[in-house]
């Protein structure tokens, strides 16, 4: 193994909560209220969507029964509000277009297709002209839940987040710590020093921020190939590492078997002038309590290892790959994160125009990003 290396988990794909837009000759990061999977493939300055975005878009209401979807996610608990599943599979459908039997000329919302209210017994005939495709009247899904599985037992190891300063000039890392110990680059070389955290770090204080990146399994087409979802969000950091732990806890530290949902939750804050903020979180996989995911984590764990499959090496050699570097992320992925995740500072709009408006745009919000407690990530 070559030593300074870092041996990550391999990546087949991405998750996001947002795409990077240009605006005012800017490239800036747009927040949004739904996932998106994408491959790690750009097309003109945008990630190209993997093939199982679509199909979990498909298979909401069908495959995976699990993923509820609505007009957007609930602020208090982050389940969808709005429309039911029976009430959106209607509204996905073509809308019939018919007009009623009369002689004589017809009203405007008759010639352009709009049924005119009609009396009981009137009869009633197909429109001559056809209805519009269904793919013009139904809205696009919005994923805001997806079924997954992680890849190791050690909560860790499956989600590695720590304080993080980017160069933005060569986009590499220049300070990593944990709040008690970092990594830092100097004049000397990689240094060991104390880490006291970006609230009060004075060479932190213009960047450094959480940066969290958490592997996961996504379908069953490569059990050791995952998508990765980075964020520098505290609120998606600290509810995933609390998840991942709780879970390896009640069930015996069966944390890879656990059949789990990655679902998108939101908040209001007065950081965010009480407009929708949105961030992730893991919950047991929807149509299960938990008793009964817990279950099926102790049986898949025993056919597992009947199969001659070794969590407990898998685990130690992703430890042992990780301790192998000092800086995770590679040089040609660290510009696109600065890009995403540490934008420049742009002008500020006076308020957020939609409810999902970027977590940076409020100046309040905008000044305790320097300080690390606030991204344009949850």
């Amino acid at each position: 193994m070559i030593k300074g290396l870092m041996i990550t988990p391999p990546v087949i794909g991405r998750i996001a909560i947002g795409k990077v837009v240009e605006r005012n000759g800017k490239r800036l990061p747009e927040k949004d209220d739904e996932f998106t999977i994408t491959t790690q493939v750009q097309s003109r300055g945008q990630w190209i969507l993997h093939p199982l975005d679509e199909t979990l878009r498909l298979a909401a209401d069908k495959t995976y029964g699990s993923i509820k979807e609505g007009s957007q996610p609930s602020l208090s608990d982050g389940g969808e509000g709005g429309l039911s599943t029976a009430d959106l599979e209607q509204a996905t459908q073509p809308i019939p277009t018919v007009r009623p039997i009369r002689s004589g000329k017809r009203s405007l919302k008759e010639k352009i297709g709009v049924a005119a209210d009609a009396n009981p017994g009137q009869a009633m005939e197909p429109a001559s002209s056809p209805s519009l495709p269904a793919s013009s009247v139904s809205a696009r899904r919005k994923l805001r839940s997806i079924p997954v599985r992680v890849l190791f037992n050690d909560p860790d190891l499956n989600l590695r987040a720590h304080y993080t300063l980017f160069d933005r000039t060569t986009a590499r890392p220049v300070c990593v710590g944990d709040g008690e110990n970092c990594k830092r680059v100097s004049s000397k070389g990689l240094e060991s020093m104390p880490c006291p955290g970006p609230d009060i770090c004075l060479f932190g204080k213009e960047g450094c921020k959480p940066y969290g990146r958490l592997n996961l399994i996504i379908g069953d087409s490569d059990e050791l190939g995952s998508f990765v979802f980075r964020t520098t969000g505290f609120n998606s950091i600290r509810t995933l590492a609390a998840r991942l732990r709780y879970f390896a806890a009640v069930s015996g530290g069966h944390l890879a078997s656990m059949p789990l949902e990655l679902k998108l939750r939101g908040k209001s804050t007065t950081q965010s002038h009480r407009s929708a903020i949105y961030y992730a979180d893991l919950i047991v996989r929807s149509g299960l309590s938990l008793n009964a995911a817990i279950g099926q984590a102790r049986e898949l764990t025993v056919q597992r290892k009947t199969a001659g499959f070794d969590q407990t090496a898998l685990d130690e050699a992703a430890r042992q790959g990780f301790a192998n570097g000092n800086f995770e992320d590679a040089p040609d992925e660290a510009a696109e994160i600065v890009e995403e995740f540490y934008p420049e500072e742009c002008e500020t709009p006076t308020a957020p125009t939609t409810a999902a408006a970027n977590e940076h745009w409020p100046p309040i919000a905008q000044a305790s990003q320097r300080n690390g407690t606030h991204s344009p990530y949850p």
